[in-house]
This record gives structure tokens, sequence and C-alpha cells, in this order.
């Protein structure tokens, strides 16, 4: 079996799984759905630049509870089995594919409650897809690395903080900015080099995280 086919596969099994433990999605959906209803019931006007945090906000944390679990809650076991079966890196793409589709999908249930219940300021709407785009790709390839380094210790909850701080800083910093030429409150040139190095951002945690993996697999 090739790595593409290998990758489908585990994709297929990823989604079987989320279908199967609902609760997993649920959690993640309620923790939203409540966090926007508490801004609804605690601002009377949200301003544009207020709102450009509140949504990233909101958006790390929903991305950090949907893919802590990546690696944490397979089992020794099943570790094993996979690691006669499929090669370390359809794994981690196959988890990397899945959670970048699923963060956009929050993402996009981010932006519609929070533009209901908050209004809604963006005024380019292709921008701030593109940020959004960016941003579940970013988070997922960090998250889901950080993840695995985590699940190999004894304390997840506290390495995985620890680990993911440093590296998530530069993906939130060129986004506010990308998402704030969205709104409006940038104008100028620098929307692209922000895009060009969100890009890169992503491109080098990607190709670090494919060149360690194996070796973190076979421990």
């Amino acid at each position: 079996m090739n790595l593409f086919n290998e990758i489908t596969s585990l994709l297929r099994k990823e989604f079987t799984l989320e279908f199967r433990q609902a609760y997993a999605i649920s959690g993640i959906l309620l923790y939203v759905l409540s966090t926007v209803f508490i801004i609804y019931i605690s601002f009377q006007r949200v301003s544009p630049q207020v709102w450009n945090v509140l949504f990233w906000v909101i958006m790390l944390f929903a991305s950090v509870n949907a893919v802590v679990k990546s690696f944490v809650q397979e089992s020794g076991n099943r570790q094993l089995y996979y690691y006669q079966l499929a090669n370390p890196l359809a794994i981690l793409l196959s988890k990397m594919t899945y959670n970048a589709l699923l963060l956009l999908a929050l993402g996009v249930l981010t932006f519609l409650a929070l533009g209901f219940v908050a209004g809604n300021p963006v005024e380019e709407a292709g921008k701030f897809a593109l940020a959004l785009f960016l941003a579940s790709v970013g988070f997922s390839i960090t998250f889901t690395f950080v993840s695995a380094i985590a699940a190999k210790a004894d304390n997840t909850s506290t390495l995985m903080a620890v680990l993911s701080f440093p590296l998530i800083i530069p993906i939130l910093l060129v986004l506010v900015n990308l998402s704030a030429h969205s709104i409006g409150l940038l104008k100028g040139t620098m929307i692209t080099s922000d895009i060009m190095l969100l890009g890169a951002v992503d491109l080098i945690l990607m190709s670090l995280a494919l060149v360690l993996f194996p070796y973190l697999w076979r421990d």
C-alpha cells in the first residue's frame, strides 16, 4: 500500500472514530457556543478590534481542545498495531489533515455564531477566509505534533501547554494582523508579506514534524 492509500485509509478511520465518539466533538461545540453566549450577555456592543481578538481567542482554545486528543487517546497497544501496519508519515499526515478539516469547520461555526450575536465587521471575506484556512493548517500542524510528543510523557497537559506556547505565538501574531486587514483595521500592502510569512511558518513546522516524527514514533 502506497503512502496516499495509507493516508486515505487512516483518514477514514479518524472520521469513523469521531462519529462513534460524538461526545468529544459535542464538548468542543458546547465550548464554542457557550463562549459566544457569554460574549452576547456581557457586551452591549463589540468593536471591530475586540471582535478580532475574541474570535482568535475562541479559535485558539477550541483548537487545543480539539487536537490534544490526537495521540493521547491512542493506547500503547493500538500504537504498536499502527506501527506494524502503517508508515509513520501516513499516520501523522492523516491526523494533521483530519484536524485541519475539523478546525476549519470549527472556525466557520465560530465566525457564524460570533457574527450573529456580535455583528460581522469583516469587509473582505476572501482575505478572512484565507486567514482562517492558514490558521486551521498552522494550528493543526503545531498541536498535532506537540500532541504526539506529549503522549510519550506522563504529564500530558502541562507538556502540551509548555511546548505549544512558543510555537503558536508567531502564528497568532500574523493571524491577528491578517484578519485586521480583512476587517479594515489595517491598510497598506503588508498583507502580502503577512500571507507569505504565515505560509512559510506553516511549511517550516510541517517540515520539522515530518523529519522528527518517525524517530519519535519508533520510541
